[in-house]
């Protein structure tokens, strides 16, 4: 009766805990997405973004979306610090990738480390979330123009969305969403994939609320 009771306690209140990367190489404001993510969902001011310095290592932030937790890892994208992204992987229930549209000169790396990361087996069937930031700036790349430079119709197999986004505002351009529901989409596909499930299964946890 006790086990009767507590599965259903646990179905009605429990909180499923999901784990996301933020990824992207070096000043492309995967910070400045996190702490503006964490003002959004809590009653925490994020650091403003001229205390935000360049992440050595790991960053961390916890929110509350509906029904799950957020596990956010943000991680230095500084070339000799890319090394440790992929021991992330194998626990991560999906991926944002922060690409700086500012700045043209660095979308062949930011490209080039998109594809590496997708192609690691840690990562197969992580949903995608990828965001063209900083369209706050004057020289920005539009989002169609960057969506063409990263050939995304090679992720066809791979649940994903691409935005043009402003992590300093939290808006989104040319679209009536902002980052708030970028990541609530994020959430829905996360709790549907068979990547959740496989990571839930292995970790020995099944049924609503898991």
């Amino acid at each position: 009766m006790f086990s009767l009771f507590y599965g259903l306690w646990k179905y009605m209140f429990s909180k499923t805990e999901l784990h996301v990367l933020i990824l992207g190489i070096d000043k492309a404001g995967k910070t400045t997405l996190l702490e503006k993510l964490k003002s959004l969902y809590s009653n925490l001011e994020g650091l403003p973004p001229d205390r935000i310095v360049p992440t050595v290592g790991l960053n961390i932030g916890r929110i509350e979306v509906e029904n799950s937790k957020l596990l956010f890892w943000d991680l230095g994208g500084q070339p000799g610090l890319r090394s440790i992204w992929e021991k992330y992987y194998e626990e991560a229930h999906a991926l944002i990738y922060v690409i700086d549209a500012a700045c043209p000169s660095r979308f062949e790396d930011a490209k080039s480390e998109l594809e590496k990361v997708l192609r690691h087996d840690d990562l197969q069937g992580a949903p995608l979330l990828i965001l063209a930031n900083k369209q706050d700036l004057p020289d920005s790349v539009s989002a169609d123009e960057l969506d063409r430079y990263l050939d995304l119709k090679k992720l066809d197999e791979r649940v994903y969305m691409f935005e043009a986004v402003s992590a300093y505002d939290g808006l989104i351009f040319n679209c009536s969403m902002g980052i708030k529901e970028s990541v609530e989409w994020l959430v829905k596909v996360m709790e549907r994939s068979k990547r959740t499930e496989m990571l839930r299964a292995r970790a020995g946890l099944t049924g609503p609320g898991a």
